[in-house]
């Protein structure tokens, strides 16, 4: 039972600490330059050069929406996790802008760094902090909502990968900077930020894209519910015999995102502590729900 709640302690200290990280990289490296690198945060930054509208505000109430459609159409899979990241976002964002202010940290005329040089060293650092923020929100269980909501909806209804869908929202938000500002450079050192973070993301959450898992659990309905019910995932069952004692199980077969993996491992160890889970990296996998056969 200790051992539980220090568990639950140090999650939910990874995740206020992974909101901090983000808030801090989207108030000093991105904000200022007026990139936009997806999400309804990169959404609110554009509203906040366009009418000075402040950015965690604009963001909570795009948010707040999107959880409560997110829990009627999807169901209540988010927890109280993703509120809140919901309300912590906002909030680090608040006291960031509070005591230090809006402006960059790479002042014009410190140094002798040209405003091209700045763009890129806020993107590039701005994508590091981001991702780091990010991946430590994902490793404790949580998400930031958001596009991940709208994401995840487009999924349900059109059936294409999550990363898919994730990438067309954040690609139409941080195309907005062109129409707002008539300015192609934004929305290219927006890409930036988002490639670099995906990668420090990937570090952090460790190990390649994809993951296939083998299960043997006394409580396969339940798993399998929870495999087809929240994750939205199919897997076939594979009848296997025991070596040992002889008895016929069977195993499941799935796989994953990476970002999938982490719930339904949570949920393995909550509903049977003694099942048998192989996590194998997939370093590509082919077909529906992940990347199409026709290009091949």
């Amino acid at each position: 039972m200790e051992k539980n709640s220090l568990s639950k302690i140090k999650e939910y200290a990874m995740m206020v600490f992974g909101c901090f990280l983000f808030s801090l990289g989207a108030v000093i490296f991105v904000e200022p330059y007026g990139f936009a690198p997806g999400g309804t945060y990169g959404l609110s930054m554009v509203f906040h050069h366009l009418w000075g509208w402040r950015t965690e505000l604009t963001a909570l109430c795009m948010d707040i929406p999107l959880l409560i459609i997110g829990m009627l159409v999807l169901g209540a899979k988010f927890g109280i996790k993703t509120f809140i990241c919901t309300l912590l976002l906002p909030a680090f964002m608040f006291l960031i802008h509070t005591f230090y202010g809006y402006d960059s940290l790479l002042e014009p005329g410190i140094t002798d760094i040209t405003m091209f040089d700045q763009q890129m060293l806020a993107s590039l650092f701005g994508g590091v902090i981001y991702g780091a923020g990010l991946g430590i929100v994902y490793r404790s269980g949580a998400t930031t909502g958001g596009s991940d909501i709208i994401a995840m909806i487009v999924r349900k209804y059109i059936h294409m990968s999550m990363g898919t869908a994730v990438i067309i929202v954040d690609g139409l938000i941080t195309l907005s900077t062109v129409i707002a500002f008539h300015n192609w450079s934004l929305p290219m050192y927006s890409w930036v930020i988002i490639f670099v973070s995906a990668k420090v993301m990937d570090r952090i959450m460790e190990g390649s894209p994809s993951k296939t898992l083998m299960i043997i659990t006394c409580e396969i309905d339940q798993v399998k519910d929870f495999i087809l019910n929240n994750l939205s995932r199919g897997a076939p069952l594979i009848p296997a015999t025991g070596m040992y004692e002889g008895k016929e199980r069977d195993i499941i077969y799935v796989v994953l995102t990476r970002r999938e993996l982490i719930p339904l491992r949570k949920k393995i160890a909550e509903i049977d502590p003694r099942a048998f889970v192989n996590v194998i990296d997939s370093n590509e996998i082919l077909g529906e729900g992940f990347k199409s056969l026709k290009a091949f």
